[in-house]
Formats: C-alpha cells, sequence, structure tokens
C-alpha cells in the first residue's frame, strides 16, 4: 500500500502532464485516427493502428492521474520540521565505510525519472523519519541490516 502524500512540486508536475496529454497531445492523435481511418482498411492501416494503441495509452494514463490526484495529499514545508526527517526533506546520510548518499523522501508518484528521490514508503525513509543531525539508524534491507548516520537535513534545496 503506497502512502497518498506528494509535494506540491510533485503535483505540479503531475498536473502538467495531464493537461498536456489532455489538452495538446489527445486532441493531435484524435486528429490523426480521424484521417487515417478516412483512408479506408484499417486493417493494414499502420497509422491507424499505431494512433488508436497511443490513443488508448493516453486514455489510460489520463483516467491513471485524475483518480491519482484525487486521492493525493499535498504536504508544504512547516518550519517545525527544522533539524528533523520527514516528507519533503533533503537528507544526506553516511555509513560505516565513508560512502554518502543524498536524496530527497517523497511519495511514490514523484520517484520516476529521478534518481536523487526515494519513496516515503521506502525502508530507508521509513528508518530516517523524525531522526535528526548525528542520529544513526538502521536499514533493513534483503541482504541485510545498514547502520546509516544522518549528516544533513536540508528543505530548501531547489529541484
Amino acid at each position: 500500500m503506497k502512502t497518498k502524500l506528494i509535494t506540491r512540486e510533485g503535483y505540479q508536475k503531475l498536473k502538467q502532464e495531464l493537461d498536456f496529454l489532455w489538452r495538446e497531445e489527445r486532441p493531435e492523435v484524435t486528429k490523426k485516427v480521424t484521417w487515417a481511418a478516412s483512408l479506408g482498411d484499417r486493417s493494414e492501416n499502420a497509422d491507424y493502428q499505431y494512433n488508436k494503441k497511443r490513443l488508448r495509452e493516453i486514455d489510460r494514463r489520463v483516467r491513471y492521474l485524475t483518480k491519482c490526484m484525487e486521492q493525493l495529499r499535498i504536504v508544504d514545508y512547516s518550519p517545525q520540521q527544522d533539524g528533523k526527517v520527514f516528507f519533503g526533506a533533503w537528507v544526506e546520510i553516511e555509513n560505516d565505510d565513508g560512502q554518502t548518499m543524498r536524496f530527497r523522501i517523497v511519495g511514490y508518484d514523484e520517484i520516476f525519472g529521478r534518481k536523487d528521490y526515494i519513496s516515503i514508503d521506502s525502508p530507508m525513509a521509513r528508518a530516517l523519519l523524525k531522526k535528526e543531525v548525528g542520529d544513526s539508524t538502521v536499514v533493513t534491507t534483503p541482504v541485510g541490516d545498514a547502520v546509516w548516520y544522518v549528516n544533513e537535513i536540508d528543505y530548501t534545496q531547489g529541484e
């Protein structure tokens, strides 16, 4: 079960994608389907087949985004979060081997296409919640437990 939280930036990106699909791409693909259908035999018409398939994909994504956005709750930064790891935080952590990682804890719908974002539902994010700089946490992974130390917490870093 994924948590229904999203940052304001993440919500805006989903909204932009929905607007683009609905207002720009879908009408364009619909025109192509209509044009290709007017050419006659649809069974051998690659333009018709491809664009009809693309139209189904767009409609599926539009339905998903619409339903998803109705259920999501936008979480804005609050000054009470300062000094602790919460949703939306950029966190830098380090292990005993000196390996460091920096990422932002966000909602599930925001992690795709970003290597520096992790889901609030991930074991790492769950282990870090409410920790402060200098705290250590044990993260249980498929290969065993790992100890990580919080080096930095930031809520202001831009995209």
